[in-house]
């Protein structure tokens, strides 16, 4: 109907029997307002689903994505333990020839090459302390022990090319010598070249216990207070108790770069800042901090790297 130029419609509600017919008039254009929301509302419910649905696909998919990660991470994981205990046995058989090839020195009497000295002392077998912080393997150390591997091999192989050699050349057996009599000609006094104490190696640099941990220095194990010397001159930087692991520790700066470490002690007799020479005493050893019994956890760092002592041992 048409009332004063605007069109409206009329909805009329009739019961069943013979109640009163009720009517409602609608303008037509509050009429295309309502259908037009209605539109609108349906679109926004379906779009609203369709996000809802949407992010739960992603969700799943970023949720098994994590998981796959999580396996892939694993595997790695697995598989990097797995190098480290190659390298660890690597390590124990070119420490197995470097024994052989000392032993074989010592009964052909001629004496142990300076490239690559022994790190077996003599000793009754009873002393087995380890210690010093637990470090998991990751890339970084599993890649440095590698390397050292690659080089211990390259080294046990030109000593065992000079053995060989010095043994066609040595027909008539010579005087044996002792590994504590060879003087090393042209080694500076600030440069460790020394041993910080007598007893058994009862763990060497590298990966360690079948490759679970990466050990950056050597134990040596011995009686409870047996004396701990420094390996070369130096200034004491640090002297008494460290939270890490190392227990009562001396480190002492040879300059260069050159720092070597003493740990575990069961007391130091040296305080920072003092002056120290070359076999002078530092400290006692014990199984202060991280230790299984009494020994001497030595380092020798250049530029803050931990590297093998062995080829600063004479």
């Amino acid at each position: 109907m048409a009332m004063s130029g605007k069109k409206e419609y009329t909805i009329k509600f009739i019961p069943s029997g013979n109640g009163t017919v009720h009517s409602v008039r609608l303008p037509a254009r509050l009429l295309q307002y309502g259908l037009a929301s209605m539109a609108i509302g349906a679109l926004l419910f379906v779009g609203a689903f369709s996000y809802a649905v949407y992010s739960t696909f992603i969700s799943r998919n970023n949720a098994t994505e994590i998981g796959e990660l999580r396996q892939v991470n694993s595997i790695q994981q697995e598989q990097l333990l797995q190098l480290a205990r190659k390298a660890n046995s690597l390590q124990d058989q070119i420490e197995q020839l470097a024994q052989m090839e000392n032993e074989l020195r010592r009964l052909s009497g001629i004496a142990p090459s300076e490239e690559t000295p022994s790190v077996t002392v003599e000793g009754d077998g009873e002393h087995t302390g380890q210690g010093g912080p637990y470090i998991q393997p990751d890339v970084r150390n599993v890649g440095l022990a590698l390397d050292q591997v690659e080089k211990e091999l390259e080294k046990r192989k030109a000593s065992l090319t000079q053995l060989r050699n010095q043994l066609k050349e040595r027909q008539a057996q010579v005087g044996p010598f002792g590994f504590s009599g060879i003087l090393i000609p042209g080694v500076s006094a600030t440069t460790p070249s020394i041993w910080p104490t007598d007893g058994v190696v009862s763990s060497p640099y590298g990966l360690r216990w079948n490759g679970s941990d990466f050990h950056p220095g050597m134990d040596i194990a011995n009686d409870m207070g047996t004396p701990i010397v420094a390996t070369a001159d130096g200034v004491v930087v640090e002297a008494g108790w460290n939270s890490g692991g190392y227990g009562n520790m001396v480190d002492i700066d040879h300059g260069n770069g050159i720092m070597t470490r003493y740990a575990h002690a069961s007391q130091v007799v040296v305080t920072a800042g003092q002056h120290v020479r070359c076999g002078q005493l530092i400290a006692y050893m014990g199984s202060t901090g991280f230790s299984t019994g009494p020994h001497v956890h030595y380092e020798v760092r250049i530029n803050g790297q931990a590297v093998n002592p062995v080829s600063y041992l004479h």
